[in-house]
C-alpha cells in the first residue's frame, strides 16, 4: 500500500518536531516543565505531509504500514440506525456508533491495535500498561495476538470482568491498591527501571493516533459526510482528542469543509476536563467518584490535547449523574437492543440531557465506548436497584 504521505511527531505545545520511534514519548522542552498534579505536559501528534490517494483506505491514515498489524478484527464497528430509539426521542437522523462490538468489547482496541503494530515492525516484545480495565484488557487481547508480552497494572477497585479478561489473554497483572494515578506511576517506575513499551494512554501518542480511526469509520458509513453534533464520553481525554485528530486530518485532505460540534460528556464525580473547559484552565483535582469507571481519573492525563481540540473547534461540554448515566445504559438496551457499558451510556446520557435544546432535523451520533458485560455489577444497579 503506497503513499506519500509522511509522519512525524509535533509537540501540541512547542511545536517542537521529532521522529517517530519507540524512544520518543513526550517532548523533552515541554515535559520537563511537568507539575505534579496536572495533565500531561508535551503531548505529541502525529502530523502527516503528503496528500492521499484517490482511492485511500484507513492504513493511510496511520504510521505504520498494515503487514505489521496483529490479525485481529479491530475496528470497523457497526452505526446503528436505532428506529425505536428516534422515534422515542424525535430525532430521525440520530446513530449509535457501537465500539463495544470490537473484539475486546472496548473502543481502547484501536489504540491497542496501532501500538501492537508499531511494536512488532520495531521488534518489541513487552508492552507495560496501567489501566482501569478497558485499556488493560484490550492491550491485553490484541497483544496475545500479536503475539506480545503485556504487563498491566490495574486497580483492585477494577471490575471482575476487565480482570478476567485481561487473565484470559495471558497477561501478567500487578494489583494495585489505590487508583488509576497510583497504577500509571507504577507503571512508569517499571518500564524506567526495565524497559519496555509504555502503552500508557497519552503518554504514548499512538494512543491517540488509534483512537482518530473512528472519525474515519464515521465519515465512510455516512456516505462521506460527518454528523452535525458528535456526543463522546470524557475521561482522561485522550478518545476525544482522537476523535478530534480523526476530523482534522479529514479536514486537513480536504475531504471535509467543517469539524462537527463535538459534545464532551463527563460524569459529575469526573469532570476535571469540563471544568478547565468552564475556568479557562485545569483547578486542583478532586479525587473522581462515578460508576463509570472508564471514565473515572482524578487528572487526565490527555487533558492539555483535548482541551487545546474544544476550544479550537469550539466544542461544548456537559455533566451527567450516575443516575442519568445509568438511565441511559437502560433506554439503549430497552429500545435498541445495544447494551453499553457506563462509560459508553455517558454519551447518550449527554444526549438526552440536551435534546431539548438540540435541533431535529440535525445529524448526531453517539459515540458508545464498550460492551455492557464488562461491568455487570454497575448494571444491575440500574434495573435491580
Amino acid at each position: 500500500m503506497k503513499t506519500d504521505m509522511k509522519a512525524v511527531y509535533r509537540c501540541i505545545e512547542c511545536g517542537a518536531v521529532y521522529k517517530i520511534e519507540p524512544e520518543r514519548m513526550l517532548c523533552a522542552s515541554c515535559s520537563a516543565l511537568q507539575r505534579a498534579d496536572e495533565p500531561l505536559r508535551g503531548l505529541l501528534e502525529v502530523e502527516y505531509d503528503g496528500r492521499l490517494p484517490a482511492d485511500w483506505d484507513i492504513f493511510h491514515f496511520l504510521p505504520v504500514e498494515p503487514e505489521y498489524f496483529p490479525p485481529i478484527p479491530v475496528g470497523h464497528t457497526p452505526l446503528w440506525k436505532p428506529e425505536n430509539l428516534r422515534k422515542e426521542t424525535g430525532f430521525p437522523e440520530l446513530y449509535l456508533k457501537d465500539d463495544g462490538s470490537n473484539p475486546t468489547g472496548s473502543f481502547k482496541d484501536r489504540a491497542s491495535f496501532l501500538v501492537a503494530a508499531f511494536a512488532r515492525k520495531h521488534g518489541i516484545r513487552d508492552i507495560v500498561v496501567a489501566s482501569t480495565g478497558n485499556a488493560g484488557s484490550s492491550m491485553a487481547g490484541v497483544g496475545a495476538a500479536a503475539g506480545l508480552n503485556v504487563r498491566l497494572y490495574l486497580p483492585e477497585s477494577a471490575p471482575e470482568a476487565k480482570l478476567v479478561q485481561s487473565l484470559q489473554y495471558g497477561a501478567q497483572l500487578i494489583r494495585v491498591k489505590g487508583n488509576y494515578d497510583e497504577a500509571y506511576k507504577q507503571s512508569m517506575e517499571y518500564v524506567s527501571t526495565h524497559g519496555g513499551l509504555s502503552r500508557n494512554t497519552a503518554h504514548n501518542p499512538l494512543t491517540i493516533e488509534g483512537k482518530k480511526t473512528v472519525s474515519l469509520e464515521i465519515y465512510r458509513q455516512l456516505g462521506k459526510k460527518l454528523p452535525d453534533f458528535l456526543f463522546v464520553s470524557v475521561g482522561d481525554g485522550v478518545i476525544i482528542s482522537g476523535v478530534y485528530k480523526g476530523l482534522d486530518d479529514l479536514h486537513r485532505q480536504g475531504l471535509i469543509e467543517r469539524i462537527p460540534t463535538v459534545i464532551a460528556v463527563q460524569a459529575e464525580g469526573s469532570s476535571a476536563i469540563s471544568r478547565a473547559l468552564s475556568h479557562g484552565e485545569f483547578q486542583p483535582p478532586v479525587p473522581a467518584s462515578t460508576i463509570a469507571d472508564s471514565i473515572s481519573v482524578d487528572v487526565p492525563k490527555g487533558g492539555y490535547f483535548a482541551l487545546k481540540k474544544l476550544r479550537e473547534h469550539k466544542g461544548e461540554a456537559v455533566t451527567v449523574s450516575d443516575k442519568e448515566i445509568l438511565r441511559a445504559q437502560h433506554t439503549l438496551a430497552r429500545s435498541c437492543g445495544l447494551f453499553t457499558e457506563p462509560a459508553g451510556a455517558a454519551a447518550a446520557a449527554g444526549f438526552f440531557k440536551l435534546r431539548e435544546k438540540l435541533s431535529s432535523k440535525a445529524v448526531y451520533a453517539v459515540l458508545l465506548t464498550g460492551s455492557g458485560l464488562k461491568d455487570i455489577a454497575s448494571a444491575r444497579k440500574g434495573v435491580m436497584g
